[in-house]
């Protein structure tokens, strides 16, 4: 018995030690902020960092980004979205970007306090447009139903919250408490990086995207919100937010990439199902990408529709 405990404890050193050292060896979040475009804004649950763009009197569009790439996975789409009016605020989650490192459950709950209190602190109180791209779409459907009064439209990029395709690795790891987050640390970013080793991508901007992404997992305690996120609104259905949605009459405009592998295009037939009023956009040959790889053909589909 007295040998059993020994080879327990040390297994206990040797998982604690190696999921320290690579969780606690990254650098904080801190030390990004010299040069941080926009604000860090002081809320409630933590600072995030803010970005404003276009006419300060125009509509206001708030673009909610996904799991991995925080707000400047909209900046291909920024300058065609200001073209059309739009005063376009963009802010980074919780755990990723220059937002401080919040603890707790990255459920819907905890987004949409999230985006109450950044409202709040803008002082914007009246109807705004909401885009959501990939996590960020369920984020701002899920918004939409609790407070459809609050929105004058939805844009959703590939949104999850209907289909999502996940590999076996991060199945198990999102359903697997400590050994899960273990894996998260120890390989997450060595995994993360080798999915994104080689972007099929040409434009310099696509591939300047694809690059900061893959730093964004050397931050201290991103892969940790990422894991978070994964077992908490990643792992919601929602057809009944959507039906909630199309219940209150909401203007809806999904937009999908016809190669995309991580949210695939029979969401697309999902949504129709639950939201037969949602206007519904197929980019071919896009993949999950397409806020950054495909703007000008986004761009076209929302001012087209909306």
């Amino acid at each position: 018995m007295t040998g059993f405990l020994i080879i327990v404890i040390l297994l206990l050193i040797l998982f604690g030690g190696t999921y320290l050292l690579a969780r606690f060896r990254r650098p904080g979040v801190q030390e990004f902020r010299d040069q941080v475009p926009g604000d860090l804004v002081p809320l409630k649950m933590g600072t995030t960092h803010v970005t404003r763009h276009g006419p300060e009197d125009g509509p206001v569009m708030v673009c909610i980004h996904g799991l991995s790439t925080p707000s400047y996975v909209f900046d291909p789409l920024l300058p065609y979205l200001t073209d059309m009016g739009y005063r376009v605020i963009t802010y980074d989650h919780f755990g990723r970007g220059h937002s401080d490192r919040v603890m707790g459950r990255q459920n819907a709950t905890f987004f949409l306090r999230h985006l109450d209190q950044l409202l709040e602190a803008e002082g914007i109180t009246g109807k705004v447009t909401l885009m959501g791209y990939s996590m960020g779409g369920a984020i701002a459907s899920a918004f939409a139903a609790r407070s459809p009064e609050r929105v004058e439209a939805l844009v959703l990029l590939a949104p999850a919250g209907l289909e999502f395709n996940i590999s076996p690795l991060a199945n198990f790891t999102r359903k697997a408490p400590l050994l899960g987050d273990w894996l998260q640390e120890v390989f997450g970013a060595r995994v993360f990086l080798s999915t994104y080793a080689d972007p099929p991508y040409t434009d310099p901007a696509a591939r300047d995207i694809v690059a900061r992404m893959c730093q964004e997992v050397g931050k201290s305690g991103t892969l940790a919100a990422m894991l978070s996120s994964a077992r908490g609104i990643l792992a919601e259905d929602q057809s009944a937010t959507h039906r909630a949605i199309a219940a209150a009459g909401l203007p809806v405009l999904a937009i999908w990439g016809t190669e995309d592998g991580a949210i695939p295009i029979s969401a697309m037939g999902r949504l129709a199902q639950v939201n037969r009023k949602a206007m519904q956009v197929e980019l071919e040959g896009a993949d999950h990408g397409l806020p950054y790889t495909h703007p000008a053909s986004v761009a076209e589909a929302i001012e087209d529709n909306l």
